[in-house]
């Protein structure tokens, strides 16, 4: 015979409910000192874990990557910071974009050892060309011979020099500043070398003359205490209607609260805030990868 369920009184079910609830401040209050929501958020991704089967379907369902590309993508993978380059997905983003633009001029800043100047290139037709710049010469020799196995190497502009060569030249002969050199002088900060206001003002002025609005997509990622000077020449590359990729914009959580003397953070978030509250583009800031900001050129 079944036995007959017990029912609480009123007075007894609210002090059951009334002691749970207690337990789960407590519980939340215990947690909450000892790990900051922040701190939680910071150490998750926002899609699925890499090794998800979800993820790992829809990357398969998704992504086409050319033999070269993969095994590009594979060698930088086994280099010294490797891990922060584009993703597969992201690259492939960027490339359908190139090609949704009818693009025939693209500029990627940090160029690493080209897996994103190839992505580009791929997608390009024939006669574009990606002016690409870096400033150590081992991780470009890296990915050179693939770049050659894909067919892609004319359209990959490297632009490579010391940095202060290029400055000695300009002083000396002043001579007519290309992009890359631009670029490889906007990185001489990371090199701990001085770039005074007026070189600067000078560069602007050289780059207004020549390629300004001329570029149909920018790619920027170099150094990221830079990154908000990066962007703002990028926009004056980029023609209207023109695309700007910045990945790395989260910041692995690092932009929710930024460590004291965590200037790289800083400057990330800044940026996020100065795109966000800017006129000049439409934006969207998509969860792939560390984050990956677009911003196009009204």
């Amino acid at each position: 015979m079944t036995q007959p369920v017990p029912r609480l009184s009123v007075p007894a079910a609210v002090a059951l409910g009334s002691a749970a609830l207690g337990a789960a401040f407590v519980t939340g209050v215990f947690l909450g000192r000892r790990w900051p929501p922040w701190r939680w958020r910071r150490q998750q991704r926002l899609l699925p874990p890499e090794d998800s089967p979800l993820w790992q379907y829809l990357l398969s369902r998704s992504v086409r990557e050319h033999p070269a590309l993969r095994s590009l993508r594979l060698l930088t993978l086994e280099q010294p910071h490797g891990d922060s380059m584009l993703t597969s997905e992201q690259a492939q983003l960027l490339a359908n974009l190139v090609r949704l633009v009818k693009a025939q001029k693209a500029l990627d800043l940090g160029t690493f050892t080209g897996y994103c100047a190839l992505a580009l290139a791929l997608a390009l037709p024939p006669a574009g060309r990606v002016v690409t710049c870096e400033v150590d010469a081992g991780p470009p020799a890296l990915g050179r011979p693939l770049w050659q196995q894909a067919e892609a190497e004319p359209k990959i502009d490297l632009r490579l020099r010391p940095a202060l060569e290029t400055l000695g030249e300009l002083e000396t002969l002043g001579e007519l500043v290309t992009l890359g050199e631009l670029e490889t002088l906007g990185e001489l900060v990371t090199l701990g070398e001085l770039v005074t206001l007026g070189e600067l003002e000078t560069l602007d002025a050289l780059l207004a003359a020549g390629e300004a609005g001329t570029f149909d997509v920018a790619v920027v990622d170099a150094d990221k205490e830079n990154c908000t000077a990066y962007y703002e020449r990028c926009l004056q590359l980029l023609r209207p209607g023109g695309v700007l990729a910045i990945p790395r914009v989260l910041w692995q959580g690092e932009v929710l609260q930024p460590q004291k003397g965590d200037k790289e953070a800083e400057c990330v978030r800044t940026l996020n805030e100065r795109i966000w509250r800017d006129a000049r583009v439409h934006i969207s800031l998509l969860p792939l990868g560390d984050g990956l900001t677009l911003a196009f050129k009204i």
